[in-house]
C-alpha cells in the first residue's frame, strides 16, 4: 500500500481505478447489492459523467471512490492509494486534502451560517494546516465568479450561486479528484450551464479529476466521456456523442437498452466476423424463451 505523502505530491489530476468492485448491504433484513462486480478507469485530469437509471449504484461508487466507505469485495485506487486497504485515518487525510466529495443539493456541503468566504476559509484549513500551497479564498471564489458574492449571507443567493459557493467549497482544498453527486440538479438551464462551465473550466486548467453522477441528458451531452451504471455494472460508455458496449474482464458484455429490448430472454445471437475485420450480431432462428 502506497502511503499518502506520495499522492499529496501530485496536487492535481489524480487517476482512478477499480477492480471486480462489489458493494453489498442490508434492506429490511435482505441483502441487496448496489455494485455486482465494477471495472472502471479514469485517467488523470479526465471529466466523466456516471449515468444510469435509480438503483442502478451510482451513487454508491461515488461514495466508494471517496472512501466513505469500504467495498463488500474488490479494490479501489485513487491515485497510488489503494482505498479498500487504507487506514481510517489515511482515509480521513485522503479526503482533507486530496478527494471532495460534493453531496447533491447544495446546502449539504456548506456552513448556514457562513458566508461564501468563510465557508472557503474553513474548507482550507487542515490542507493549510498540512502545510499545502494553496491559493487565497478570494481566489477561489473569483474561479467560480463569486467574486460580488463573497461575503453575502447564503440565505441572500440564488440556487445557482449556492451551487457555484459548494463547487468552491470542494475546490478549495486544490484536490486532485472532485467527485460530484447531481451538481446541476433543480437547477434552471442558465445556472446548470454555468456551473458546469466552471467545472469544465477548473478540469481544464487546474488538471483535476473530475467525476460527476448525472440524470440529466444535457448535462451528460457536455461531458467529453460518461459511463452508464446498469444492474451493479458497468453498462455502457459514452465518447464524442456515440455510445458502446464495454467487454469487463471476464468477458461479460452488457447490450445496449434499445438492442435488449429487441432479443428476448433466451434468444440465440452469434457474431459474425466481416472481411474489414469489425463483426456484426446475428440473431438465430430457435432460441427459446427463459
Amino acid at each position: 500500500m502506497t502511503d499518502l505523502g506520495t499522492a499529496r505530491a501530485t496536487a492535481t489530476g489524480l487517476r482512478v481505478s477499480t477492480q471486480r468492485l462489489v458493494h453489498i448491504y442490508r434492506s429490511e433484513g435482505h441483502e441487496v447489492a448496489a455494485l455486482s462486480g465494477v471495472d472502471l478507469e479514469v485517467g488523470a485530469g479526465e471529466m466523466v459523467g456516471l449515468l444510469g437509471p435509480s438503483g442502478a449504484g451510482k451513487s454508491t461508487l461515488l461514495s466508494l471512490l471517496a472512501g466513505v466507505f469500504r467495498p463488500s469485495a474488490g479494490k479501489v485506487f485513487v491515485g497510488p492509494v489503494e482505498l479498500s486497504a487504507a487506514r481510517d485515518r489515511q482515509l480521513d487525510e485522503l479526503r482533507a486534502l486530496e478527494v471532495s466529495l460534493m453531496l447533491q443539493g447544495a446546502g449539504r456541503n456548506l456552513l448556514p451560517y457562513f458566508t461564501p468566504l468563510e465557508n472557503v476559509r474553513f474548507a482550507q484549513g487542515v490542507a493549510r494546516q498540512s502545510g499545502k500551497d494553496l491559493p487565497e479564498p478570494e481566489e477561489v471564489l473569483a474561479g467560480v465568479g463569486l467574486v460580488a458574492e463573497a461575503e453575502r449571507p447564503l440565505s441572500e443567493l440564488s440556487p445557482g450561486h449556492l451551487q457555484l459557493a459548494a463547487l468552491a467549497v470542494a475546490m478549495a482544498p486544490r484536490p486532485g479528484l472532485l467527485l460530484a453527486d447531481e451538481p446541476t440538479s433543480q437547477l434552471e438551464h442558465r445556472a446548470r450551464d454555468l456551473v458546469l462551465e466552471r467545472m469544465a473550466a477548473l478540469n481544464r486548467e487546474l488538471g483535476t479529476t473530475v467525476v460527476l453522477v448525472t440524470h440529466d441528458p444535457d448535462v451528460a451531452a457536455f461531458l467529453p466521456r460518461t459511463i452508464t451504471i446498469r444492474d451493479g455494472r458497468v453498462g455502457g460508455e459514452g465518447r464524442s456523442g456515440e455510445e458502446y458496449a464495454v467487454v469487463t474482464p471476464d468477458g461479460f458484455l452488457p447490450l445496449p437498452l434499445h438492442v435488449r429490448d429487441e432479443l428476448l430472454p433466451g434468444t440465440l445471437v452469434r457474431f459474425h466476423l466481416l472481411e474489414d475485420g469489425s463483426y456484426t450480431l446475428l440473431r438465430e432462428e430457435g432460441g427459446t424463451d427463459a
